[in-house]
């Protein structure tokens, strides 16, 4: 019985063994990593354009300057 389970964990490890190995080939979690870091750097850029856009009305209304757009 002991030999029936350490087989089948044995099977269950080399299938999601191959599962991985196969993912990894073929690119698809490099391109899901690459995805994400990309996601990533588009909402920081984007709250730091919200960012710099607010700071630059308080600093025009503080300074009085109109808005040149």
């Amino acid at each position: 019985m002991k030999k029936f389970l350490w087989v089948s964990i044995g099977v269950g490890v080399g299938v999601l063994a191959t599962k991985k190995y196969a993912e990894v080939k073929s690119g698809a979690a490099l391109n899901r990593q690459v995805g994400k870091y990309a996601d990533r750097v588009a909402e920081y850029l984007e709250a730091f354009h919200q960012g710099m856009t607010s700071r630059e009305e308080e600093l025009r209304s503080a300074l009085g300057v109109d808005s040149a757009k």
